[in-house]
């Protein structure tokens, strides 16, 4: 049974409508990291897609290595709030086709910042991709916001439920990671901080799913951020976890619970992307920078067998899922992609 196809109307328009999900994995360290990304449903609600970079695939790289994945989809205060547990599958068969897809899917006039596509085109670092396809496990979905301080309603798969698997894994070592400048984690945390925006918190359920939900409200003390959270909540609060404000400020610790509190014991602040610290140079970026993602992807298209990507003059044809999402956003909708 598909369990997108099945949910009630308005919650199915807005995970149709939506651009933007709380996506998390968890890396071989067992830390559950959330990354806000872009996600396309495919044409027949079978899954729920995201996608990154073949030259920056860390998250991918998770997805296959331990397939249990979170998403949590949020609207406006007036519209539902969906957490699902999924199940993933990482297609890097075809990068080329998966670059078309991704195009389809987004458009380019979001992070262009006004450049044409015949200029757009050329940053193939960025649109050569790995495309991670989430099929639910289970969703729970609140009519709104306010409605979080009791139990969700919720949608369970089969018992007998055939989960895809991914692609068979590229051959060879992956290209050594990059290592991108890394501040003191109280310096970024005033950059968290400053957004004056409600970070997330996502730890992993007792099923092993890491599971993003929003705080309603943070504050840093000394080296703990203090979080309040929804009164119902899918997993118990305790082990590892990441507080992230939009992917760009990610901080790892362990969570306890005091009272009403919930604390996170910063240990350290995960790595960021240099280009998505400034949005106009996700398509041109620095030399240095463009020479590294240039020889990354080298790198794994060659571990794949496959040649980097060649773009077409002429962007390809939006979905129809797209146009859905651009009549909720405009032409293009944004992408966010923070952490690695």
């Amino acid at each position: 049974m598909n369990g997108l196809a099945s949910l009630p109307e308005h919650v199915l328009r807005l995970v149709e409508s939506s651009a933007i999900a709380e996506f998390a994995t968890v890396s071989a360290a067992t830390v559950p990291i959330d990354t806000p990304t872009y996600y396309f449903p495919s044409d027949d609600l079978a899954t729920l897609d995201v996608a990154t970079g073949l030259a920056y695939p860390a998250k991918a790289d998770r997805a296959r290595r331990n397939p249990r994945v979170g998403m949590l989809i949020e609207g406006s205060k007036d519209e539902p709030v969906v957490s699902i547990r999924g199940r993933a599958a990482v297609r890097d068969s075809d990068v080329a086709a998966n670059a078309l897809r991704y195009i389809a899917e987004t458009g380019f006039e979001g992070i262009s910042y006004g450049l044409p596509w015949s200029e757009a085109r050329k940053a193939v670092w960025y649109w050569t991709r790995l495309i991670v396809e989430i099929m639910p496990e289970r969703i729970m979905w609140w009519d709104r916001p306010a409605d979080m301080e009791r139990a969700p309603q919720v949608w369970s798969a089969p018992a007998n439920q055939v989960f895809p698997a991914s692609d068979p894994g590229p051959a060879g070592k992956p290209s050594s990671p990059a290592k991108w400048p890394q501040r003191d984690w109280r310096e970024i945390a005033k950059d968290g901080l400053a957004r004056n925006i409600l970070p997330h918190l996502t730890v992993c359920d007792a099923d092993g799913y890491p599971l993003p939900i929003r705080t309603i409200d943070c504050t840093l003390v000394g080296d703990r951020f203090r979080c309040t959270l929804p009164g119902w909540l899918p997993w118990k609060i305790a082990g590892t976890a990441t507080l992230t404000y939009i992917g760009l400020e990610t901080f790892v610790g362990e969570v306890e619970t005091e009272g009403n509190a919930v604390w996170l014991n910063v240990e350290r602040a995960l790595p960021q992307l240099p280009m998505m610290l400034n949005p106009q140079r996700v398509l041109q970026p620095t030399d240095e920078l463009r020479e590294t993602l240039l020889g990354r992807l080298r790198e794994e298209t060659a571990r794949r067998g496959q040649p980097i990507p060649t773009l077409p003059e002429e962007p390809p044809a939006p979905t129809r899922l797209a146009r859905v999402r651009f009549a909720r956003f405009g032409t293009s909708a944004p992408t966010v992609e923070g952490t690695t």
